[in-house]
C-alpha cells in the first residue's frame, strides 16, 4: 500500500519516533495553483485534522504492518490510496452520484437536473446498463477516468439559464440499480460508491423500506450522512397527506438504520419528496446541491467519514479492556519467581549454614572435632545414589520453574490488550524465555557458590587460641595426676582435678560463645549471598524477558495514541452508530424486496 500524501518511507523500528521529528523539523509548503476564482485548479493539500488524520493513519499502519494482518488492515490501506487519488484531481469539481433500486425513477431524476434527455428511461429493466456522467463545467476528464466512464457516456446538461452558474462544478453520475438482476451492475454500483463525493439515493412509494437498500448500503454509510441525500421520488402517485406519512416513515428507517438527519441547522443526511415526472421538488433538489457544491467540502467530507470508518473496523486492534501494562508488583513477582528457581533462598540458607559450620569447627573442642570426623568417615559413601539423582531433579524443576515465570508475566503483561498486540507481548516474552534456564546456570556459575569458601572473622584466632589454652589445660592437669599416680609427683589431687576441670568445661564454653557470636555475622553473610544471586537473577529475566515486553508495550501505546488521532473527535460518537462498517466493505446479500419495519 502506497500513499502520495504522506512520506513512504517509514522506519518499522522497535519504537517509531517520527511524529515528533517531523513537528520538530521546520519546513515550507509551496502554495497550491490557484485560478482566478480562488479556487485550487486541480488537487490541492488536506488541511486542518483531517491532514492530521491522514497522517496518523499512515504511521498507524506503518507500525501495525508486523503485528496485524493484512486484511486488518486492508480498508486503512484503501482510504489512504483513495486520498491520495482524490487529492491529485480537481478540488473544483464535486463528484455526486444518483443510486437507488429498480424502477425509482433514477434516470428520470437524472433527465430533470440535466435539462435534456440524458440517460434512457422505460418500462424495460434493467434500463441503465452503466454509469453515465454528466459535467456542467469542463475539467473533470481525470475524476471521470477514475470512475473508468468511456467517453462516450460523459454528457453536458442543455446549455443556459441561472441553474447552469449555480452547479458549476458538479459532475452527476447515473449508475445501473443496485438490486439488478445482472451481477455486472452490482458490482458497478458498489464500485463507484467507493469513489464518489457524495450520493443521492432515490427511493420510491413501494420499495423505500426494501431490506437490501438498508441493510446492503444505507446501514454500512450511516457515517457518511453529510454527503448522503435521500430522495421519496414518485410523490405524484400520492396525496399530500399519504406523501408526508410516507416521508416520515423514511426517516425513522434512516434513523433506525444509525443515519443522522440534517435537520435544525445539525449536520446530516438530506431528505426530501419530490417527482421528477412532473418536476415537483425537483428545483428544491437543484437549489441544495448548488449549495453543495459551491461549499466545495464534499471530497473532505467523504474522506472523513471514510476514516471514521476505517477507524471504526480498526477499533478491536487498539482499544484495549481496562488498565493495561506490566505493573511494579507483576515485576516484582517475576524476580521472586526466578530467584526461586535459582535457589537463592536455599543458596543463602547454605552458606549461612556454612559460615556457622566453620566457626564450631574452629573454635571446637578438639575432641568434639574428632568424633565428628569419625562419623563422616563411617558415613562416607551412603548417600552416592540420592546425590546422583538431585541434580537431575533439581535441573528439571529449575526449567519447569523458569517457563512458569515467564507464563505468568506474560499472561499480566498481556491482560486487557487486543488479541494482536497480547499475542505479540506473548511471542516476545517467548523468545526471551528461550535459552533463559542456561543464562541463569551460567549466571550461577559466574558467581561462584557463596558457601564454598566463606571469609573468616578477625575474632576467629582468639577464639580459637582460647580453645587451644583449654585443651593444655584439660592435657597439664591430666598428666599432674598422671605424675601423683606413678610418684614422680607429690600428691595432692584438688590442684589438678581443678585445672583439668577448667579446661573441660572452658572448651564448650569457648565453642558455645563462638557459636552464639556467629550467628548474626552467619545470616548477614547467608542474606548477602541471597541478595547477589536475586539481583543477578532478576538483571537476566530484566535484559531477556521484561525489557521485550516492554518495548512492545511501548509500541503498542504508540499506536493506540496514533489510533486516538485517527477517531478524531467526531468518530468517538459514531463508532457505536457504524458497528465496524464502512465504505469499500463487502456488501452483504439481502433479498431483494423485503421489507424493514
Amino acid at each position: 500500500m502506497s500513499s502520495s500524501t504522506v512520506d513512504d518511507r517509514w522506519d518499522d523500528g522497535l519504537i517509531a519516533r517520527r511524529v515528533e521529528e517531523k513537528a520538530a523539523q521546520p519546513h515550507e509548503v509551496a502554495p497550491d495553483p490557484v485560478e482566478d476564482d480562488g479556487l485550487p485548479a486541480l488537487g490541492g493539500r488536506y488541511g486542518g485534522s483531517l491532514r492530521t488524520r491522514l497522517d496518523a493513519l499512515h504511521e498507524l499502519v506503518g507500525l501495525s504492518r508486523t503485528r496485524l494482518a493484512g486484511d486488518t488492515l486492508a480498508e486503512a490501506g484503501r482510504v489512504l490510496d483513495e486520498a491520495a487519488a482524490r487529492q491529485r484531481l480537481s478540488a473544483r469539481h464535486t463528484v455526486v452520484a444518483i443510486a437507488g433500486p429498480t424502477g425509482s425513477g433514477k434516470s428520470t431524476l437524472f433527465n430533470a437536473l440535466a435539462g435534456v434527455p440524458v440517460s434512457e428511461t422505460g418500462l424495460r429493466r434493467p434500463t441503465t446498463s452503466a454509469p453515465i456522467a454528466l459535467s456542467w463545467s469542463e475539467g473533470s476528464a481525470g475524476l471521470l477516468d477514475r470512475l473508468a466512464v468511456p467517453g462516450r457516456l460523459r454528457r453536458r446538461p442543455l446549455a443556459g439559464g441561472a441553474a447552469d452558474e449555480d452547479l458549476q462544478g458538479l459532475v452527476l453520475i447515473d449508475l445501473p440499480d443496485h438490486d439488478s438482476a445482472v451481477t455486472a451492475h452490482r458490482d458497478q454500483v458498489d464500485r463507484v460508491l467507493g469513489l464518489v463525493d457524495a450520493v443521492i439515493w432515490v427511493v420510491d412509494p413501494e420499495k423505500y423500506a426494501d431490506a437490501a437498500l438498508h441493510e446492503r448500503y444505507l446501514r454500512p454509510l450511516a457515517g457518511h450522512a453529510e454527503v448522503t441525500f435521500v430522495v421519496l421520488n414518485q410523490i405524484d402517485r400520492l396525496g399530500t397527506d399519504a406523501s408526508d406519512l410516507v416521508l416520515d416513515d423514511l426517516r425513522r428507517l434512516l434513523d433506525e438504520d444509525g443515519m443522522a438527519l440534517g435537520e435544525h441547522g445539525e449536520p446530516g443526511a438530506t431528505v426530501l419528496a419530490l417527482s421528477a415526472l412532473t418536476g415537483e421538488g425537483v428545483g428544491e433538489l437543484r437549489e441544495l446541491l448548488g449549495r453543495f457544491v459551491t461549499e466545495r467540502t464534499a471530497p473532505a467530507l467523504r474522506l472523513s467519514a471514510d476514516v471514521d470508518a476505517a477507524a471504526a473496523r480498526l477499533r478491536p486492534a487498539y482499544v484495549s479492556d481496562g488498565q493495561t501494562g506490566l505493573g511494579e508488583r507483576a515485576r516484582e513477582d517475576f524476580a521472586a519467581r526466578l530467584a526461586v528457581a535459582v535457589g537463592a533462598t536455599a543458596a543463602g540458607e547454605a552458606a549461612e549454614r556454612v559460615w556457622r559450620r566453620g566457626a564450631i569447627r574452629a573454635c571446637g573442642t578438639p575432641w568434639l572435632r574428632l568424633y565428628r570426623w569419625y562419623e563422616r568417615l563411617r558415613a562416607h559413601g551412603t548417600a552416592t545414589d540420592p546425590r546422583q539423582q538431585a541434580p537431575l531433579e533439581d535441573e528439571l524443576t529449575a526449567r519447569q520453574r523458569v517457563e512458569q515465570a515467564v507464563r505468568v508475566v506474560a499472561d499480566d503483561a498481556s491482560r486487557g490488550l487486543p488479541a494482536p498486540w497480547a499475542q505479540a507481548v506473548r511471542e516476545a516474552a517467548a523468545r526471551g524465555a528461550d535459552g533463559l534456564p542456561e543464562a541463569l546456570d551460567e549466571l550461577t556459575a559466574t558467581i561462584g557458590d557463596p558457601a564454598a569458601r566463606p571469609p573468616r572473622p578477625a575474632w576467629w584466632p582468639a577464639a580459637v587460641l582460647a580453645q587451644v589454652l583449654m585443651t593444655f589445660l584439660q592435657l597439664f592437669g591430666a598428666l599432674w595426676l598422671l605424675g601423683q599416680i606413678v610418684g614422680v609427683v607429690e600428691p595432692g589431687l584438688l590442684p589438678p582435678v581443678l585445672i583439668m576441670l577448667g579446661g573441660v568445661v572452658g572448651g564448650p564454653l569457648v565453642e558455645w560463645a563462638c557459636a552464639a557470636a556467629v550467628k548474626g555475622p552467619a545470616r548477614r553473610y547467608g542474606q548477602e549471598a541471597e541478595r547477589k544471586l536475586r539481583e543477578a537473577a532478576a538483571a537476566c529475566g530484566r535484559a531477556r524477558v521484561l525489557d521485550p515486553i516492554s518495548a512492545e508495550l511501548m509500541r503498542y501505546r504508540e499506536v493506540r495514541d496514533q489510533y486516538v488521532t485517527v477517531s478524531g473527535t467526531r468518530s468517538g460518537a459514531r463508532v457505536a452508530r457504524l458497528g465496524g462498517g464502512g465504505v469499500g466493505m463487502r456488501w452483504g446479500g439481502t433479498r431483494p424486496g423485503a421489507r424493514l419495519r
